[in-house]
């Protein structure tokens, strides 16, 4: 890897209105939208409601394609084959609510899915009589392979759709779907890869990976509005995908277009801008720094292997995975003593370090108490003073537990 390009953080984060007495490392629960964006997004709101019907009947179909297509480009994809939605729950939640399984076929996720995927998860193997299949994915692990081993090894033969974390949420783990995808597509089963934090924080290749379905987040790591999001489905299971909401594209006479496109194209009136921005978060990000988007990445994600390092020095703790397997955010356990202790969710040392050092981090027990991990999120606004006070604090709090 080359040397990590310079960044002056304090400048870059002039460009977004977070509040400077935070040292905001979370940025991977719900992202953050830099004011040129935020500006893009007023504007439209300003054409939207300066005239209604012109904007969503005659100008809001091409604005659609024309920022799919910009999508399409960065996540390698075809601009036909996605479709926006709300949010990666969404997206994971249409994707369940339309497949018709028989009773006796199976899911498969993992242990570390994210709460609310799990949830739908669940919610659809109940009402379908499906079985549910959760594989344990060994964490801390030393290799990819183990990760691979785990996942099919839990296959069983009923196993229709595994549901995988592109990167997981509790443990900030990047599954090896470049693996995966290919070996469970050989034994007939399909995956449905819930890639909330992999745009703008991993390279994608979605034709390239094929796996059937995959939804992902532009909120977080694209930094566009809240709101923005995607679902990318394989031409060939397009069919079996209807929208939650079924509008007017289901009885639509219009040729020009694809049923999957028709559909997802409207499902009602709601505001359409977090999507239509995502050209201008791509544009925006992707301008930071001279290497653009590769420079961004690869910035992003050795700032977070080093400042790993340093607080598992810190700690006394070894990594909990290989480098190779982050992106721009990591998790470390926390070793026992650490106060305030484990308690209901959430946890309150999340809330302690907030309330005194002002620091936003989360902290979690997973699989279950008393096991307790630590998750920190940077993006290229977070630089040596964030990083700084998040270590004074754990210094701090260890050296209490230790006293």
């Amino acid at each position: 890897m080359s040397a990590t390009p310079a960044v002056d953080c304090r400048e870059i984060a002039a460009h977004w209105n977070l509040d400077p007495a935070v040292a905001h490392l979370n940025h991977g629960s719900f992202g953050a939208c830099p004011r040129p964006v935020l500006a893009q997004q007023d504007a439209l709101r300003a054409r939207l409601e300066a005239e209604p019907t012109g904007f969503i009947s005659h100008e809001l179909e091409g604005l659609y394609d024309a920022a799919r297509a910009r999508l399409a480009a960065f996540l390698g994809a075809t601009p036909e084959d996605l479709a926006f939605v709300p949010n990666a729950t969404h997206g994971v939640n249409t994707v369940l609510r339309a497949l018709r399984l028989a009773p006796g076929d199976g899911l498969l996720l993992t242990d570390h899915a994210y709460n609310a995927v799990g949830n739908a998860a669940r919610y659809v193997a109940e009402r379908e009589g499906l079985e549910l299949v959760v594989a344990r994915v060994p964490f801390p692990l030393a290799d990819p392979g183990e990760a691979v081993d785990a996942v099919l090894a839990a296959v069983t033969p009923r196993t229709r759709l595994a549901i995988l974390d592109h990167v997981t949420s509790p443990t900030a783990l990047r599954l090896p779907l470049e693996q995966l995808v290919p070996a469970l597509a050989a034994g007939g089963i399909d995956t449905l890869v819930d890639g909330a934090h992999a745009p703008g924080m991993l390279p994608l290749d979605l034709d390239a990976l094929g796996a059937a379905y995959y939804t992902g987040n532009c909120h977080k790591w694209l930094c566009a509005p809240k709101g923005a999001a995607f679902l990318h489905v394989r031409r060939d299971r397009q069919a079996g995908i209807r929208p939650l909401a079924i509008s007017h594209g289901a009885n639509s006479p219009r040729t020009d277009r694809s049923r999957f496109e028709l559909e997802f194209g409207w499902s009602g009136t709601v505001d359409p801008t977090p999507w239509l921005c995502i050209p201008a978060a791509l544009d925006f990000l992707g301008g930071l720094l001279p290497g653009g988007w590769p420079a961004l990445l690869e910035r992003n994600h050795a700032a977070s292997v080093a400042l790993r390092a340093r607080l598992c020095a810190l700690l006394g703790v070894p990594p909990p995975c290989p480098d190779g397997m982050l992106g721009s955010l990591f998790a470390l356990p926390l070793p026992a003593g650490i106060e305030p202790l484990p308690g209901p969710v959430p946890d309150p040392l999340r809330d302690h370090l907030f309330d005194r050092f002002g620091v936003r981090a989360v902290v979690s027990s997973w699989p279950a108490p008393p096991s307790r991990w630590l998750r920190v999120s940077t993006h290229v606004y977070n630089g040596a003073a964030d990083f700084a006070r998040l270590a004074d604090a754990l210094r701090e709090l260890q050296t209490a537990a230790e006293a």
